[in-house]
């Protein structure tokens, strides 16, 4: 059975919570905070790429498909393209 189309996002977003975790004990250990805002600029970044992931396969895949349809479908494909295409 292949993977969910959100797997490797998931995967992701796990790999950026294990990140975190462990710049938590950063903090409870009193490492420097150029260290700590370094790690925490690198998780932040990993949450902004699944998140854009997320966001691409979305408009490549749902998206794409409904738009090719006629009707009301489309246009409700649109609105929803203009409500996740802001977090872009």
């Amino acid at each position: 059975m292949p993977d969910h189309p959100h797997s490797a996002i998931a995967r992701r977003l796990k790999r950026a919570n294990g990140h975190l975790e462990k710049i938590i004990e950063m903090v409870e250990q009193g490492r420097a905070c150029a260290q700590i805002a370094q790690q925490l600029q690198a998780v932040e970044s990993a949450i902004e790429n699944a998140k854009k992931a997320l966001i691409h396969d979305h408009i490549s895949h749902s998206l794409e498909q409904t738009l090719r349809a006629s009707g009301s479908t489309g246009r409700a494909a649109l609105r929803d393209f203009k409500l996740v295409a802001k977090y872009l």
